[in-house]
């Protein structure tokens, strides 16, 4: 369908096709607002995504499981992505910072070892 329309907003995924110099100078001109999604959030990338994450899911089950990536690894919170709806995480594995809409935190570990470093306090 073609709409005599002017493209105002386009949203992509991080690849370097649409991240680029070339792209940035065509968007500007164009005054077209480019936005990129959080990366592996399905939600924001559409239908592709989502099948893309049924087949590596699919693929878990039917391989050895010891030889795929593991599912989740232990970030540090650092804060909010300043362009994106996401939380910007170090991955203490990778050592790299990610931005992701995938978090779940764990705050009881923190606190529960916290509390047991501390040791005793007495008032004088």
């Amino acid at each position: 369908v073609r709409l005599n329309v002017p493209v105002r907003r386009i949203r992509t995924d991080n690849g370097t096709e649409f991240v680029n110099q070339t792209m940035r100078d065509y968007y500007e001109e164009f005054s077209i607002s480019h936005k990129t999604s959080v990366a592996r959030s399905s939600q924001q990338n559409g239908v592709v995504e989502r099948r893309n994450w049924t087949l590596i899911e699919a693929a878990r089950t039917i391989e050895n499981i010891g030889k795929l990536q593991p599912k989740a690894d232990i970030g540090i919170f650092i804060g909010y992505a300043p362009t994106k709806k996401a939380f910007r995480i170090y991955n203490r594995r990778t050592r790299r910072i990610v931005e992701t809409i995938h978090v779940d935190f764990d705050e009881l570990t923190v606190m529960a070892s916290e509390q047991s470093s501390s040791g005793p306090h007495f008032k004088k």
